[in-house]
């Protein structure tokens, strides 16, 4: 794999990092692949807990490199997958700068936002004769209706304040706390029984009640019976995800 996402482990939790500062971070078809690759198999290892995507240099993503996509190339067609499906693992967004086009869908498909209070964010696809088809169509689900179509058939950009007071982000903090922010987000969510995480998420994203069946695999587990038994010895749980 390339140097176009660059990944640490803190603990349970791995850091991926948008590695194109140089044309602000713009989703080629190779990052694209890397970062596909990079989500697939965090969330294939049990012992990542929680993951955090943020971007090198000032600017989170600037969506999909025009450049390329000008010359043939340059769809999301790789990351279709998880901008539809998502992952098991919660994903937590660092917007240590702009998302903008692509970038901001990108983020939409995390679970969580933490954004620097200067970033500007926004779905401007129309300005290039484009539309939004990474998910921002789906604005409607999470924004009043007339602010979807405003953003979505001005393409103008909102800023992280604006976006935090629709829902569209959880945390608005300087951009020097981004990363720290989100680690801690990431920290207390690795905390958590990952199969009790998993399930909230699960039918969070698909509001929906849980089947029977799905009550029994995370009600029966042995990781639910650790939760209880280290509540009652008053110690921190071993989760072991079964």
């Amino acid at each position: 794999m390339s140097d176009l996402i660059l990944t640490e482990r803190v603990g349970a939790v791995l850091v991926a990092t948008l590695n194109r500062p140089e044309v602000r971070n713009a989703m080629s078809p190779e990052l694209i692949d890397d970062l596909s690759a990079v989500l697939r198999e965090a969330d294939a290892d049990p012992a990542v807990r929680a993951i955090v995507l943020t971007g090198a240099g000032t600017v989170f993503c600037s969506g999909m490199d025009l450049k390329a996509f000008a010359k043939g190339g340059g769809t999301f067609d790789g990351l279709v997958w998880f901008f539809r499906e998502g992952i098991a693992t919660p994903v937590i967004a660092a917007l240590n700068g702009s998302a903008l086009a692509g970038g901001f869908e990108l983020a939409l498909a995390c679970d969580l936002v933490v954004a620097a209070e200067d970033a500007k964010l926004g779905i401007a696809e129309v300005k290039r004769g484009l539309f939004a088809a990474g998910g921002g169509t789906t604005l409607a689900d999470r924004v009043p209706l007339a602010v979807a179509l405003e953003m979505g058939l001005t393409g103008e950009l909102v800023t992280a304040a604006d976006a935090k007071q629709f829902g569209l982000v959880n945390r608005a903090v300087p951009a020097e706390r981004v990363r720290e922010t989100a680690l801690d987000l990431a920290a207390r969510i690795a905390e958590n029984g990952p199969l009790g995480v998993a399930m909230t998420k699960k039918l969070m994203r698909e509001r929906r009640w849980a089947e029977p069946e799905e009550v029994e695999a995370v009600f029966r587990s042995a990781d639910a019976a650790e939760g209880a038994r280290a509540f009652a010895e008053r110690r921190s749980p071993v989760w072991t995800g079964k």
